[in-house]
């Protein structure tokens, strides 16, 4: 049997023209199917992640916020566990007769144990989703949102190490020429006189970069193998578990801090204003989005996505608060626009590769087909020496 991997639909192994040919037929619906689920995603993305400097900006008093960031992002997940609960019992309620019940106490705690792994990424989010605020107090939208597409060489590099993702020399250089377009960008946007945890302002936001550019990215691939390592999990029950692992770490984080600056701290709702809460539901939305881009597509695809919500967000912070789209910017981001369709293009990917987002799909199957391989091998290779075969059959059963 061939499993396609995108759906998970199960084919004989083509052994005539017919078969090759509604395998054929499939996989080309199933890949016009996916990419107009890219294109959607992609756009959405652009438009959440766009806005979410801008109004992280507007919740700004005084050049600070009245309100603890922390609490901000507990709201956050609390509205995405509650739109993954609703989405679970509409989802429940379509299932057919005979199917295993979703939303079962034996079915919920075997998956619970099996996406224990989304812990991981919660805990790491958590610190991600404090540190945006922080960033905020530094740099402008603008270049918060250009030093935020570093994660993009990063997340490669994780890809290539943690999950055996394969790119090319070509891929390698647009990523190269990413870096190259974000460092025209300079950082001339620090308010002078600030200090971070008692160290010189450029010290301090630098060191916030570093953080800001690796826990994401560790993050990001994390909660792309363990959404795709079970597949089968609908995908509104492990946003459940995403999410409540991320509110009870956002929770515990305020305790913490009430602990240590007393009850009056414990706030949730204080110095909340229209502009945070338009910040709560674009944050729950692009959280929700970006669950499905590690599910159906690849972290890759949603970096480089983030990246073209770039111009929208400097275009809006000029038009908003004044900030000056230097030349310096305009450069930079016409780089950034040249290196995702160099990475992008079908010259650059690699010789007989598997599509991005499969190739970690498929490693399950790989301990079946070496066990099989050496009996496939001799029974192949006692077939050829008993059969002669004629023109028609030396074709390739798959199309490459």
């Amino acid at each position: 049997m061939i499993e396609c991997n995108f759906c998970h639909s199960k084919f004989p192994l083509p052994a005539s023209k017919t078969v090759s040919r509604a395998y054929d037929n499939h996989k080309s619906k199933i890949s016009s199917k996916q990419r107009a689920l890219h294109v959607m995603l992609v756009v959405g993305d652009c438009i959440l992640v766009g806005l979410q400097p801008i109004l992280v900006y507007m919740s700004k008093v005084d050049g600070s916020f009245k309100f603890s960031p922390i609490s901000v992002n507990f709201l956050t997940e609390g509205t995405k566990v509650l739109f993954a609960i609703m989405m679970l019992l509409f989802q429940s309620r379509r299932q057919k007769v005979g199917e295993r019940p979703l939303l079962s106490v034996s079915n919920f705690v075997q998956a619970a144990r099996n996406n224990i792994l989304l812990a991981v990424p919660a805990f790491l989010y958590a610190i991600n989703n404090y540190l945006k605020f922080i960033m905020q107090l530094y740099f402008n939208p603008a270049t918060v949102k250009m030093l935020s597409n570093l994660k993009v060489l990063v997340i490669a590099v994780l890809l290539k190490t943690i999950m055996r993702r394969r790119f090319s020399i070509i891929q390698w250089e647009a990523l190269a020429l990413l870096l190259i377009g974000i460092s025209v960008n300079q950082l001339r946007s620090l308010p002078e006189g600030t200090t971070a945890l008692g160290l010189p302002v450029a010290t301090g936001a630098y060191m916030y970069t570093l953080i800001f550019v690796t826990v994401p990215s560790l993050a990001s691939v994390y909660n792309e193998y363990a959404l795709k390592s079970q597949f089968e999990t609908s995908i509104y029950l492990q946003n459940l578990f995403l999410y409540g692992y991320g509110a009870i770490f956002n929770f515990i984080a305020i305790i913490g801090i009430a602990v240590l600056k007393g009850t009056s701290s414990f706030h949730i709702l204080e110095g909340h204003s229209k502009a945070t809460m338009f910040l709560i539901c674009n944050n729950a939305a692009q959280g929700i989005l970006s669950s499905f881009f590690f599910k159906y597509a690849d972290t890759i695809l949603k970096k480089y996505s983030s990246t073209v919500a770039t111009i929208f967000t400097g275009i809006a912070s000029a038009a908003l608060f004044g900030h000056t789209l230097t030349m310096n910017f305009v450069l930079g981001i016409s780089i950034v626009f040249i290196s995702m369709h160099q990475f992008f293009s079908p010259l650059a990917k690699v010789k007989d590769e598997t599509p991005n987002g499969d190739l970690e799909m498929r490693d399950a199957q790989d301990y079946r087909s070496k066990e099989t391989s050496f009996i496939d091998m001799a029974a192949g290779a006692t077939e050829d020496a008993s059969h002669h075969s004629g023109p028609d059959e030396k074709q390739p059963l798959l199309p490459t």
